[in-house]
């Protein structure tokens, strides 16, 4: 079902102008339930348009000037920025107000900006609650409440949190809940809503690119090396995670120092210093993204050709996250692994629970290659002969 034809007029033209073709599984299946106030789990692979899935049905149930409407949650200040740009653009036509409530920006003038009745609040947990119970959020007016990358809001750490928000709007609102991994729990969101519609076009949904998957064999103390050698390739232009900030850290204060076109987007950094990394690799000023697993949701680069583990990833889910940040909407991508021997029976073991294979990758003069130079097969062949 194409739903474009039913949107406004001036949202049918700005579909046009963004070059977006037909919608994608997610947003053809959220629209009629999503629009009918139904509680809804969307599962959907990364890069397939889920925050327009939820976004353009919801805008078109809020009554202009009649207060806060629609919340949407988020796990990270990035993720919350991304969407309220997107909700920004969407909105706006309608003449909709939309304002962002993220920790680490500065309270009091969001406070201000409240009192302007903004109909769309996109924030994350901590700053919402505290605004919240400084009765500066109206939560009795919420009718809609959304959790992007739900999973993570819907953990351990954050469950607490999600429920007093929850516990402090009216009895009738309505919940939506969305991520590549949402499939996970089934368990908190049945607890948190009643009678949840579960949207899963994880096999269907072919708009996400093709993705190729590669590992290197790179020694622990050879992390930088390589990571320097990429960015003499051509044309490169990637996001490299990391398990530990520490690791992160040590080797961006190496790669910086050489002058080279990289920077760090980490956790327990200032707002400004994560606002200025996401703008240089946006506007691609830089080369390389280095972060850690705080920049593997939701954060929307157009055409991030590469991702680098630089450490084999903690999980399924983790990969998945990571991965997706490339070939999003039909691009193509390609996801490279660090491994060694300490690691490289792990790395065997998540590809198998994923379900993916990856072929090796070496680089040599300043190109990724898939053989090895025959000077180097020569020599491998002659030490293995001398330990005979």
């Amino acid at each position: 079902m194409n739903f474009v034809k039913q949107l406004p007029e001036v949202w049918q033209e700005k579909w046009q102008a963004s070059g977006f073709d037909e919608p994608s599984a997610i947003q053809s299946k959220s629209f009629n339930p999503l629009s009918e106030g139904k509680n809804v789990r969307g599962i959907s692979p990364t890069g397939t348009g889920k925050t327009l899935a939820y976004l353009l049905p919801l805008l078109l149930q809020i009554n202009k000037g009649e207060g806060s409407q629609l919340l949407i949650l988020a796990p990270s200040q990035e993720l919350a920025m991304q969407i309220g740009q997107v909700a920004q653009e969407w909105a706006q036509p309608l003449q909709l107000k939309v304002q962002r409530l993220i920790g680490g920006a500065n309270v009091n003038r969001q406070i201000e900006k409240l009192k302007k009745k903004p109909e769309v609040l996109i924030g994350t947990p901590g700053r919402i609650m505290e605004l919240i119970r400084a009765k500066k959020i109206k939560s009795h007016q919420l009718k809609m409440i959304v959790m992007d990358e739900a999973d993570l809001l819907l953990q351990k750490s954050e469950l607490d949190l999600t429920r007093q928000i929850l516990q402090s709007a009216p009895v009738d609102y309505q919940l939506a809940f969305y991520s590549a991994t949402a499939d996970k729990i089934a368990e908190e969101v049945n607890e948190l809503a009643a009678e949840v519609l579960t949207i899963d076009v994880m096999e269907e949904d072919q708009s996400a690119g093709k993705v190729q998957h590669y590992y290197i064999e790179v020694p622990f103390r050879k992390r930088k090396e390589f990571l320097q050698k990429m960015l003499h390739i051509p044309n490169f232009y990637g996001m490299v995670f990391f398990n530990q900030l520490t690791d992160l850290g040590a080797i961006e204060e190496k790669l910086t120092y050489e002058a080279l076109p990289v920077a760090g987007l980490a956790s327990d950094q200032n707002k400004q210093l994560r606002k200025l990394a996401v703008g240089q690799f946006a506007q691609k000023k830089i080369q390389m993204l280095l972060t850690t697993d705080v920049g593997a949701r939701g954060l929307d680069f157009p055409a991030v050709d590469y991702v680098v583990n630089v450490d084999v990833p903690l999980d399924a889910v983790s990969y998945a996250h990571r991965a997706g940040r490339s070939g999003r909407m039909g691009a193509t991508g390609t996801v490279i692994t660090f491994v060694n021997e300490r690691t490289k029976r792990d790395y065997q073991r998540l590809l198998k629970q994923i379900g993916i294979s990856a072929a090796e990758l070496f680089i040599y003069d300043a190109q990724f290659q898939t053989e090895k130079k025959e000077q180097e097969k020569e020599q491998k062949r002659v030490k293995k002969s001398k330990k005979k």
